[in-house]
């Protein structure tokens, strides 16, 4: 049996787990292709003018994926993917807006994964997916297991600065490689389903890279310092993706090497907004620049933005190393 994985939102996350899972239980696993300006256009078609970008581009990938003659689509409604933190409330309903939506479908496969207070029911949810391709509860819990591993060596891979979508295109085999030297080191923010999706993101991470930039993200810092630095804030930030961005700001601007950090925003994100202001405040020593986008963004605009933090980086770097001693007499 064929699945289709839309390659949108949690692919950026967690499709080395559900790639090797379905497979260990013998099925193809499908994906949609990358987004490109059809894609936005269908998903914009299709969705409410009230969601999101991200969430617009994932309609077009699940329109993608139904015609190319899948079984199954897997599309999970996901709660929570740790302990007291939730994801953004239009991941949880996103399989009923897509029911809601598109009556092409093929069977989706819709897991709840909420893991905010036990993990019970999401064992109990994976047996009942295992199901549908084996009675073997042994054989399903061993596909499971190994797409964890799986996903824990692909996030490995994000320690040699690379981010989780060229890990994931490793992982899958592909080769790439990394430019060697860099003039700036810039710090980059932002949901990952957006910042590494190259169609909503305009290239953000590849035109800086082009600029003479290292690139670091979230994946590339060390976790329990971004958790250390997240609980810096009074109360705690409930949101998965939100926390992780905050503690990684607080600790990009710690480090001597970064010369400053970008954060990247869609446009009709709450968390987004929210975060993004906090951020905003609290960094005080580096230089900070938030870039929203959406459905209508020009990448003329963007490039000239970038362009001219770098070349503003670039002018703080060499006043740090001057004297300012006047040249006239």
């Amino acid at each position: 049996m064929r699945v289709g994985i839309p390659r949108s939102l949690f692919y950026y996350y967690y499709y080395p787990l559900w790639k090797t899972f379905f497979q260990d239980l013998g099925a193809e696993v499908v994906t949609s292709d990358w987004t490109n300006r059809l894609t936005v256009e269908k998903g914009i078609e299709s969705a409410v003018d009230e969601a999101c970008f991200p969430i617009k581009v994932y309609y077009g990938h699940v329109r993608e994926l139904c015609r190319k003659s899948i079984d199954y689509i897997f599309i999970p409604r996901l709660v929570s993917v740790e302990p007291r933190s939730y994801i953004c409330p239009k991941f949880m309903g996103l399989p009923d807006m897509i029911k809601a939506a598109l009556h092409d479908l093929p069977s989706v496969i819709d897991i709840t994964i909420d893991i905010s207070k036990t993990n019970k029911f999401l064992d109990r949810d994976i047996i009942s997916v295992g199901n549908i391709f084996t009675n073997n509860k042994n054989r399903i819990k061993e596909a499971y297991h190994h797409g964890q591993y799986e996903l824990r060596k692909c996030r490995e891979l994000c320690k040699d600065d690379y981010n989780i979508s060229e890990a994931i295109r490793i992982w899958d085999g592909e080769q790439l490689v990394l430019p060697s030297t860099y003039n700036l080191n810039i710090g980059v923010l932002g949901h990952g389903y957006s910042l590494y999706d190259q169609t909503i993101s305009m290239n953000l991470i590849d035109r800086l890279r082009k600029m003479g930039c290292r690139v670091q993200v979230v994946e590339t810092l060390d976790r329990n310092s971004i958790e250390v630095k997240a609980a810096e804030i009074p109360k705690r930030i409930f949101w998965t993706l939100g926390r992780k961005a905050f503690g990684s700001a607080l600790f990009m601007e710690g480090q001597r090497d970064i010369d400053g950090i970008i954060y990247l925003a869609c446009f009709g994100c709450g968390p987004d907004s929210m975060i993004g202001e906090i951020i905003e405040r609290k960094i005080k020593s580096k230089p900070f620049m938030m870039i929203t986008v959406d459905e209508h963004t020009g990448e003329a605009g963007m490039v000239t933005r970038l362009e001219a933090f770098c070349d503003m980086l670039a002018r703080r770097r060499v006043a740090a190393n001057e004297d300012y001693i006047s040249t006239h007499g």
